[in-house]
Order: structure tokens, then C-alpha cells, then sequence
């Protein structure tokens, strides 16, 4: 996504044993091979409004098409700033970072978006490593951030509040935080809080949002055009698909302007379903609450004759919550995930399977992700395509309909 963030530039000497140019037909691809070397400079000065990095490069060796290694890489302020002034990280000073033999990330480190790869295949897609760069490029006084939280809630959302506010304030030493309440809406009808390490210091123990939500709501030139009015120059935004969506459309409107503005993008999910990070925020509280369901459903069918118990669980198109919640419980007899189709009847059909189960235990529980057997729900007439009001898509209920599937056949409680 085109989010603007504030990392340290390219470097500008050699780059052994890589080479690097401009990927055609794919502006934000950089392209490398094990068996070139080029030197990199950077021009004169020159605009690059339209361009995600401008090099000039001397190529001494052949590529080689079969070592392709491609950067999947992000915009940043310099692309249509390239004179804006760099700053030591005040982290230099930190006592907690001065023990760290590499205090910060380098511009050259990447995370592989495939961590197994064949011998013989291309090296594959990489992006950047997150984590503090040696050179910023706002100057700690002269910054007024703001914080905005968008769509449905998830575990966590404060923590991730309170973090971005003692992080910006006791380690870079930023004074003016501001909290935009009510989500997108909240830019343009004025919702704002000043925030502080104090204000914010006991809100990790709260559920929802402190600063309140919503949905929709998003009118990127009326948010810029706030932004840009009460000189906010570091706008973070935590939100899913759709919210990310709107902080990209942001982000093209301010460089568009050429505000020095950053817009950094929190994603909130707690289906754990991207790739390029360790752990989204909430899904281990996700995977301890869902076993509690796990747990009193596991509960409820034992106590029956041929009790059929069915959790259903978060996972649009991934089936991670329902994966380990499963792992962790070890009271789950079948797990449906969207990644791993599966069918009703027929010789291994999900049928088969739940009669041999009862047959055998007398009770089972299933586990089934919310995106699972959606193909089988809109199959049979159920309305589908609509979106929500940011524009995801709405998904069918696969809970009730699996339970209405199976009633008929069993005569236990369900």
C-alpha cells in the first residue's frame, strides 16, 4: 500500500554483490541480481513527483535472470521531497539503545516473503525491514502527530495507542500528540484529544478503542485539508482493509500538495494474515477467548448423546485464529479453514466424517473459520457481494448453515 514513512535513504556507494535498477512495467519493484554490481549516486537535484526512487547506475557484469531478487518497496518523503533535510536519531543518546551493538536498522536490510525457497528458483520478493533509522527527518520539536483509529475492534487497540504516544514522546522527545476521535469522521468534525504519556497510561487495560471508531466516512480532501490546517505533520493510522485503503488515498493527496506530511499505516487484523510480520496485534487474545467458546461447547455436547457442537470463529480469508485455537484446545475433531477446501458428501465429505466420529465418541466438536464454505452458502441463494460501509466485503453466515446441514441428520443436541 502507498502509506509515506520516514526511513533513511538509499545508500549511495556500491552495493556488493547486488545490483540494482528500476523493474519495467512495475514502479515499485526494484530488481537485483547475485551476479552484478552497480554504483549507486544520487543526482542533482531533480524532481521525482512521479518516480519511487531515481538512481543512476553503471553496470559492470551481466544479470542474471535466474537470481532475481525484487524489493517490494515503499513510498517515502523524499520521493517528492528530495531536498528535505536529514537529522541524527535521537535514539543515539538513549541509554537503552547506546548497549546495542547495531542500534539501527540499515537501509539495505529485508524480510523474504518466502522463507523456503528452491535451490535453483529466484530469490523471490523482499521488502523492508521496519525498526529506527540512523537519519530521520523531522526535527522532534517541530512535530505534531495525530493518531486515528477506523473500523471494527479488535484486542489491543489501545496498547497500540499508548505505545505510539510514550514511544513518539520519551524516546524521540515529541511534545504535541493529538488523538483524532471517531475515526475518519473525527478529522473533519473537529473529535480531537491531546494526548500524553499520562493520559494514555492505564489505557491498555480497557478494551475497544479510547478514541472511539466508525466505519466510512472518508473524504480525503476535507481530512487533508484538516491535516494540513492544524500543521499535523505525522499522521498514524490503525485500521484494516478498508482504512489502509483511505490512508493510501491520503497519502497520494498529500504528496500530491507536496506537504511534508507522513502517513504510516498500523494494520489491524486479528486474523494474523500478513505474511511479511511476525504477529498481528490481538490474535493471541483472540486464540485465548476462542477456546473458552471451544471449552463450554466442548462442554455442552459431551453431556448429550450425539452432541454436535459448532464454533465459529474470526477468519475472513485466513484460518489462523481457528488453526490454533484448535492447536491449543485438543478437544476439536475438525477444523474448517478457508485456506483448505472441503466438501459435504461423499466419500471424505464432512458427512462421513461427523457420522464415523459420533459412532466412535458419541460427540464432536467443529471449529469453522467465517470465511470457510462460503461457496456453499451462496450456492444455495443467499444473497452475497454486499460490502460494509468501508468497502469490505460482507460475508456470508456459514455458522447457521452448517448447523441447519446437520441437524436433519442427527438426532443429538447441537
Amino acid at each position: 500500500m502507498d502509506l509515506s514513512v520516514a526511513s533513511s535513504s538509499l545508500a549511495k556507494t556500491l552495493l556488493p554483490p547486488f545490483s540494482f535498477s528500476l523493474r519495467p512495467n512495475a514502479p515499485k519493484r526494484l530488481r537485483f541480481s547475485r551476479n552484478s554490481a552497480f554504483f549507486l549516486r544520487k543526482p542533482p537535484s531533480i524532481s521525482r513527483q512521479n518516480k519511487l526512487a531515481v538512481v543512476t547506475a553503471i553496470q559492470v557484469s551481466t544479470q542474471s535472470e535466474n537470481d532475481d531478487f525484487v524489493l517490494e518497496d515503499v513510498p517515502h518523503l523524499t520521493n517528492y521531497l528530495p531536498d528535505l533535510p536529514a537529522y541524527p536519531n535521537p535514539l543515539m543518546k538513549s541509554q537503552a539503545y547506546s548497549i546495542v551493538k547495531k542500534n539501527f536498522v540499515s537501509p539495505e536490510d529485508v524480510v523474504a516473503q518466502n522463507v523456503v525457497i528452491q535451490k535453483e528458483s529466484p530469490r523471490g520478493v523482499h521488502f523492508r525491514r521496519a525498526g529506527p533509522r540512523e537519519k530521520i527527518y523531522f526535527e522532534p520539536e517541530e512535530v505534531r502527530a495525530c493518531i486515528v483509529t477506523c473500523g471494527g475492534l479488535c484486542p489491543g487497540i489501545n496498547t497500540v495507542i499508548r505505545e505510539i504516544v510514550c514511544g513518539l514522546n520519551i524516546m524521540y522527545g515529541v511534545q504535541d500528540i493529538l488523538g483524532i476521535e471517531g475515526g475518519y469522521k473525527g478529522f473533519y468534525s473537529k473529535n480531537t484529544l491531546m494526548l500524553t504519556p499520562k493520559v494514555v497510561n492505564y489505557i491498555h487495560k480497557r478494551g475497544g478503542t479510547f478514541l472511539r471508531t466508525s466505519r466510512g466516512g472518508h473524504d480525503t480532501h476535507k481530512i487533508v485539508d484538516n491535516i494540513e490546517d492544524r500543521g499535523i505533520n505525522q499522521v498514524y493510522i490503525i485500521g484494516g482493509d478498508g482504512t489502509h485503503k483511505g490512508a493510501s488515498l491520503i497519502y497520494e493527496e498529500v504528496k500530491r500538495r507536496g506537504l511534508q506530511v507522513a502517513v504510516a499505516g498500523i494494520p489491524k487484523t486479528i486474523d494474523n494474515d500478513i505474511a511479511v510480520i511476525d504477529k498481528s496485534f490481538g490474535f493471541d487474545t483472540a486464540v485465548e477467548e476462542a477456546q473458552r467458546a471451544i471449552d463450554a461447547a466442548h462442554v455442552e455436547v459431551e453431556s448429550v448423546e450425539n452432541g454436535v457442537g459448532i464454533v465459529k470463529l474470526m477468519g475472513r480469508y485466513s484460518g489462523f485464529i481457528a488453526m490454533y485455537a484448535t492447536q491449543a484446545s485438543r478437544d476439536v475433531d475438525c477444523c474448517l479453514i478457508p485456506e483448505s477446501p472441503f466438501y459435504l458428501e461423499g466419500r471424505g465429505g464432512l458427512f462421513e466424517f461427523i457420522e464415523e466420529r459420533l459412532k466412535e465418541n458419541g460427540h464432536l466438536v467443529i471449529v469453522v473459520a467465517e470465511g470457510a464454505g462460503q461457496e456453499y452458502v451462496a450456492a444455495e441463494g443467499h444473497a452475497a457481494g454486499k460490502k460494509d460501509a468501508s468497502g469490505n466485503k460482507l460475508l456470508l453466515d456459514v455458522g447457521p448453515w452448517l448447523s441447519d446441514k446437520i441437524k436433519p441428520s442427527y438426532c443429538g443436541h447441537l
